[in-house]
């Protein structure tokens, strides 16, 4: 699965990094434009692990970053209500891709 972010989370994510311009211009070719890590390895004569950091960090910090309205949970159920609180998940995603701003 490729990590993606809508410019919108991106932002939200970068919001309080003690990050360079350097950092969030490849970290928002990778995951909001879409753009090949080894494009800013070649362009930038960066290493692989150095453009993997970058990326990395924001990923990380877009973790924590929820949609207004929504609340991270965790729970052990039983099977079938687990299946029924997958299925809200899966909603909720579907949900929030239709939204103009998400």
């Amino acid at each position: 699965m490729k990590k993606r972010l809508t410019e919108a989370q991106f932002q939200a994510a970068i919001k309080g990094l003690e990050i360079g311009q350097q950092t969030i211009d490849i970290a928002r070719g990778v995951l909001v434009e879409g753009r090949p890590q080894a494009e800013f390895v070649a362009s930038l004569g960066l290493s692989k692990g150095a453009v993997s950091q970058a990326v990395s960090r924001v990923w990380a910090a877009a973790g924590g970053v929820l949609p207004e309205g929504f609340e991270r949970v965790t729970a052990v159920l039983p099977e079938h209500q687990a299946f029924i609180v997958k299925r809200w998940e899966a909603d909720a995603k579907g949900k929030r891709k239709q939204e103009p701003n998400s």
